[in-house]
């Protein structure tokens, strides 16, 4: 414009010059991260496809894993053949003991007379039956009182007036003669359901169905001996029972286990409680190492961090395991009433508390490496004593009564089907593990903060 021709310049050779020009080339400069991993290219060897290539980084891992698989391997099988037994053992021989019976006479005549003098003392090792006359034991009340209060396993009582009705029906037959309502056997199911199903039912039946056999036998015989052909042949068409089936026995179960759910927190829901208390286990202590408390606080503070940690979790845990329950709809008001969940819950939080403090305890001496083989252990020591009544385990299982198991499902049988109640002995045998364990545990945690302090000495 003032006369100067403006100069268009040639972009081919400006991007030339400038691509060309040592004052304008940038050079690549990796990022720290890049520089890094190229460093750990160069340092780490490269993957191997054979598991025993002769490498001498392959060959110190290869040592490595074997010292510490092998024995972690040998270790398992000495907890087959040391601790499995502990449960195979409970089941091996059962029973190994009796457990007692009561034969009643309320009749005093023939019928009662045949079963006191039939019935063997005892029963295929199953059940030693005592006699007493029905002076002894007045009323069906008291027998009734005796079996739920647990005195006593099974009663069979020859009920009052047996051999009368037999007679009165022979020499005036009846239709309605009902042989059944000469004997009646009681017990309660909920108290063990493994010892009425396969030690109580099953013997009294056995034996009253043979003694009835050779009573009807020996009955029918006096009768054809005694009688004419004419009221014979009348007893045989009005009252045929009476020559067929002239006694029999009815099973009154005063406790039912009428809920099958029950089973869960009875016996299969306890194992289920101690793996949710180790999962609590393992949680805090993940915790705790991923945030360092133990270096940070001193060992008495540690100690009560994890107590009070521990309790509070399972507090809310046993409140959702018991809501599980109601949600199957087993039935906590029978002994109880409305109070039967709270009782319920406080059976639970303290059962939780009884087992997994133990957990807690135990991990500080043994590390999670190796918590995991007392954790089988003690779910087997306590599942053992479960299944069966201890009174007809061999002797070394008498500890099941301060089991933690057994007193939970002892508790809960209490609140569920009205058993005998000892919901207070049951609640003290599980705080007394409680303390235990709150010993336990700090006076573990001091011995380790002990050991940790000396070598740190030793390294300075």
């Amino acid at each position: 414009m003032n006369g100067q021709v403006p100069i268009i310049p040639d972009h081919g050779t400006t991007r030339s010059s400038l691509s060309s020009s040592p004052t304008t080339e940038r050079s690549y400069i990796p990022s720290k991260g890049e520089q890094v991993r190229e460093e750990a290219k160069t340092l780490q060897p490269a993957p191997q496809s054979r598991f025993f290539a002769k490498t001498e980084a392959l060959s110190q891992a290869r040592r490595i894993y074997f010292k510490t698989f092998i024995p972690g391997f040998i270790l398992i099988i000495l907890v087959v053949f040391a601790v499995f037994p502990i449960y195979w053992g409970s089941l091996w021989k059962v029973p190994a003991h009796p457990v007692d019976g009561w034969i009643v006479d309320y009749d005093g005549g023939q019928v009662g007379e045949f079963f006191m003098q039939n019935i063997p003392p005892q029963s295929n090792n199953r059940i030693v039956w005592s006699r007493y006359p029905g002076e002894q034991l007045p009323s069906i009340e008291q027998l009734e009182n005796d079996i739920t209060e647990e005195r006593i396993w099974a009663v069979i009582a020859v009920n009052s007036g047996a051999s009368n009705r037999l007679n009165e029906t022979l020499q005036t037959p009846s239709g309605s003669y009902n042989g059944k309502t000469a004997l009646t056997v009681y017990a309660a199911e909920a108290r063990n359901e493994f010892a009425y199903r396969n030690l109580i039912s099953p013997t009294v039946i056995q034996i009253l169905d043979q003694l009835s056999q050779r009573f009807a036998i020996q009955f029918t015989q006096q009768v054809a001996s005694s009688t004419s052909a004419v009221s014979l042949a009348n007893v045989a068409l009005t009252s045929p029972q009476l020559l067929t089936l002239p006694v029999y026995f009815t099973m009154v179960n005063l406790r039912p286990f009428d809920e099958p759910v029950a089973s869960a927190p009875s016996f299969v829901g306890l194992i289920y409680l101690l793996i949710l208390s180790f999962f609590i286990t393992m949680i805090g202590e993940g915790a705790r190492n991923a945030s360092g408390l133990s270096r940070i606080l001193s060992w008495p503070a540690y100690a009560r961090l994890r107590i009070i940690t521990a309790v509070i979790a399972y507090f809310f845990v046993s409140l959702m395991y018991s809501l599980l329950n109601v949600a199957f709809q087993i039935d906590f008001t029978r002994h109880f009433g409305r109070s039967g969940f709270m009782a319920f819950w406080m059976l639970n939080w303290a059962g939780m508390m009884a087992v997994g403090l133990a957990l807690e305890s135990m991990i500080t001496l043994l590390t999670t490496r190796f918590i995991p083989f007392f954790m089988i252990t003690w779910i087997l020591s306590n599942v053992s004593v479960c299944i069966a009544p201890i009174q007809v385990l061999p002797g070394i299982y008498r500890y099941g009564y301060a089991a933690p198991f057994y007193n939970l499902s002892r508790g809960f049988r209490t609140i569920a089907f009205s058993t005998k109640n000892q919901l207070g002995l049951n609640f003290g045998i599980l705080i007394a593990w409680v303390v235990i364990s709150c010993i336990t545990l700090p006076l573990f945690q001091w011995l380790m903060w002990r050991r940790n302090q000396k070598a740190v000495q030793r390294v300075s």
